[in-house]
């Protein structure tokens, strides 16, 4: 089959002109000709095999790692007794109101030093959305180096957002007509892996989740279409 010479996934498209080099689809074309195809381009089609014109551009190409499969250690041991949420709640909800009261005070130093920078941060603090990344953020924590979180049908996503998160209308079912379920989500920390500001045009994204046909239809090895959700760390796009 042929390959895309610039990531190297199967290329159906080929160069209209020379006919011998193929892409995956019309971005990784324009990509090409902009980094050195058109100036090998004419001779290919003229049949000048003497012409170097379709090398792999390794500086396109996404390093290959190999990647652990480990289960995830609870933050917490199940016998601890600790409830995180409630301790970390009450000492966040006693901090704010202290410093609720300081700024009501008459005449305090506080209140007269404040500027308009510091008031917007603070209507910010401790809002939903902000509870929600730092969780994240801690579980990122515990496991630097993860890609992939795999739990098929059982604990859901870890969200970076409030915002943007998928109700169950908003899961298409599977091709066969079963509901699809959470299997597992793409970590933002691939990102660093793959290297992808070398291209030029950067991709991003807080999380990618994947939901596959909860009754794991399909037979053989041939690829099935599942459904995947783009959370970015700023809402907007799905």
């Amino acid at each position: 089959a042929a390959l895309c010479r610039v990531c190297g996934c199967l290329g159906p498209r080929v160069c209209g002109r020379c006919r011998r080099a193929a892409y995956c689809g019309p971005e990784h074309q324009a990509l090409d000709w902009r980094r050195g195809h058109r100036r090998a381009c004419g001779q290919l089609a003229a049949g000048d095999d003497s012409v170097d014109g379709i090398p792999e551009h390794n500086e396109f190409l996404f390093p290959e790692y190999e990647i652990l499969i480990e289960a995830e250690e609870p933050e917490f041991p199940a016998d601890s007794g600790v409830d995180r949420s409630d301790e970390q709640g009450a000492v966040d909800t006693s901090k704010d109101l202290k410093e609720q009261e300081e700024l009501r005070a008459p005449g305090s130093a506080a209140c007269q030093s404040l500027d308009e920078e510091t008031l917007e941060a603070m209507a910010k603090h401790e809002t939903e959305e902000d509870k929600i990344f730092q969780m994240f953020k801690e579980r990122v924590a515990a496991e630097p180096e993860q890609i992939i979180r795999y739990c098929r049908g059982g604990e859901g996503p870890i969200w970076v957002s409030g915002e943007n998160i998928p109700e169950e209308k908003d899961i298409p079912n599977c091709l066969c007509g079963a509901k699809r379920v959470f299997e597992f989500q793409i970590m933002p920390q691939l990102l660093n892996h793959l290297q992808v500001d070398s291209l030029g045009e950067s991709m991003d994204w807080g999380t990618l989740v994947v939901y596959t046909c909860a009754d794991n239809c399909g037979e053989g090895n041939a690829y099935l279409e599942e459904f995947i959700w783009k959370q970015d760390f700023s809402a907007g796009s799905s």
